[in-house]
């Protein structure tokens, strides 16, 4: 089952339906599909369903039950050439074992539901009727082996699907989270051919490939172009990509935490910078213990990000997953006035110095994360890649460091990268390597197994000739500029051991 080619990327998530479809397995088999509003799951989906010649429903939001069912009813009569009048009354145990049976007589096709939590809604006892026809399936009580996909953008309900002592725990054979699009085939889907406003525009958007069809103007060919599309587009009220729209749907659209403002407000103030319990807290005036439970639901639910320093396993850093909520709230609020009098090419000029400061540069230093964890060659056996903390305790600061790849053992780290990555204007220099050195010789003095660590500078703007004539002479340090990032070049300079 070949992939379709207007389906980007996404060659292991094909591979892993594509197992899924063809498992030689005779019984009714589940698969779970599940991802963020405008990640391409639907995409995916509609062409698994063409390309294995099965049957594709989607549920439709505030639609009744009767509505529903007749919905899913019409769908079965289109695909088996049947009149609608013929099942459109049937419950909806008749109705998916109908297509079911149907789908499993052509060889490979699959039944997808998307948009399970909509029907969830008004009949919860869905994934129930899937459990027992597939335990029929099972025990060989006539339910054919068919091939069924449910998916769903609410991952609050997503995700419960298969949790605890749910229906389908233990019996779906597929669990499937599509995730955004990285850097470079953002890039691609866009069709932007400048690395450096590749950059800016998934730092505003991320990599959910649906905001494309949304743009009411062309992609920004360069950096230069995005002073007129940024207030044409996500600065703009009038456009389905503004910003506040969208900001405010994502969380919408989740029944969990519709209408909640407490998750709203703990949202905000993480988009804002707050990046501990104690720092959120602070500013909602909340006790830290009254946010555990909304903070974790939050988390479950793909708005927040919540990992742990490696280095101080005590101290928690949380982070906003969706890059377009980060510049709501830090261009779009703080400009609001201009913004709805129509004034955002000005609300937009006056914003550059905090959009580069607070939205690209913390998701430059993400990308080279990113960049890093797909890159063994460079990271060597460290299995973890992420920013860290580092407290200089003779001169009494703290440091910190944007890109560490580590290894805990026995209680201290083998550190096999130490980086930074800047999104500045200007060049990296000399000092940048300087600073690198001197965290090096701290986590050194922290007793952490640092000798053969790489030193690596990722840059917005690349590198001082000095600088890469240096690196290149001591052999340890990794420069990556952003075609490296975006169009997958080589970098700069590599250490030694690579070469």
């Amino acid at each position: 089952m070949q992939k379709p080619q207007r389906v980007l990327s996404r060659d292991a998530e094909w591979a892993a339906l594509e197992q899924f479809v063809r498992h030689p397995d005779p019984h009714l088999r589940l698969g779970v599909v599940s991802g963020r509003r405008r990640v391409g799951k639907s995409f995916v989906l509609r062409a698994l369903a063409e390309a294995s010649g099965g049957l594709y429903v989607t549920a439709v939001a505030e639609e009744g039950v009767v509505a529903s069912r007749r919905r899913l009813a019409g769908e079965i009569a289109r695909y088996a050439g049947i009149g609608r009048g013929m099942i459109a009354d049937a419950s909806w145990e008749e109705l998916l074992t109908t297509a079911i049976e149907l789908t499993s007589r052509r060889a490979g096709a699959v039944f997808v539901i998307d948009e399970l939590p909509y029907w969830m809604g008004h009949s919860p006892e869905l994934p129930g009727l899937l459990q027992l026809l597939y335990d029929r399936s099972q025990a060989g009580e006539g339910v054919p082996g068919g091939r069924v996909i449910v998916c769903g953008s609410a991952m609050s309900v997503m995700n419960e699907l298969l949790s605890g002592t749910k229906a389908l725990r233990g019996r779906a054979a597929l669990d499937l989270r599509l995730a955004p699009f990285d850097l470079g085939t953002t890039a691609r889907h866009w069709g932007i051919g400048d690395p450096a406003a590749a950059v800016r525009v998934h730092a505003i958007l991320g990599g959910s490939p649906g905001y494309r069809n949304l743009a009411g103007v062309p992609a920004p060919r360069t950096v230069a172009d995005l002073d007129a599309w940024v207030p044409a587009t996500v600065l703009d009220p009038r456009q389905a990509l503004f910003s506040g729209s969208e900001a405010e749907y994502l969380l919408r659209e989740d029944p969990k935490f519709s209408g909640s403002a407490l998750h709203y407000a703990i949202i905000n103030a993480v988009a804002g910078g707050a990046s501990g319990p104690a720092k959120i807290g602070g500013l909602l005036e909340q006790p830290r213990t009254a946010l555990a439970r909304p903070l974790e639901a939050l988390t479950s639910a793909g708005f927040l990000r919540y990992d742990t320093d490696p280095l101080w396993e005590r101290r928690p850093v949380i982070t906003v997953v969706d890059p377009i909520v980060r510049f709501h709230n830090l261009i779009t609020v703080p400009q609001r006035d201009l913004v709805d009098t129509g004034q955002s090419a000005q609300a937009w000029q006056r914003s550059r110095p905090t959009f580069v400061a607070g939205v690209l540069g913390p998701h430059f230093e993400q990308c080279a994360r990113d960049w890093l964890r797909g890159r063994a060659e460079f990271r060597g056996e460290a299995g973890l890649v992420t920013a860290t903390v580092v407290n200089d305790r003779k001169g009494r600061a703290k440091h910190e460091i944007d890109v560490v790849a580590l290894d805990k053992r026995a209680g201290r780290a083998h550190i096999t990268v130490v980086g930074e990555a800047k999104a500045t204007v200007t060049r990296r220099t000399m000092a940048d390597l300087d600073r690198l050195d001197g965290l090096k010789a701290v986590l050194a003095g922290q007793g952490h197994d640092i000798a053969s660590a790489v030193l690596a500078l990722f840059s917005l703007e690349g590198f001082q000739p000095d600088l890469a004539d240096a690196a290149r002479r001591r052999g340890d340090v990794l420069l990556v500029g952003v075609p490296t990032l975006v169009e997958g070049a080589d970098p700069v300079v590599v250490p030694r051991r690579i070469l």
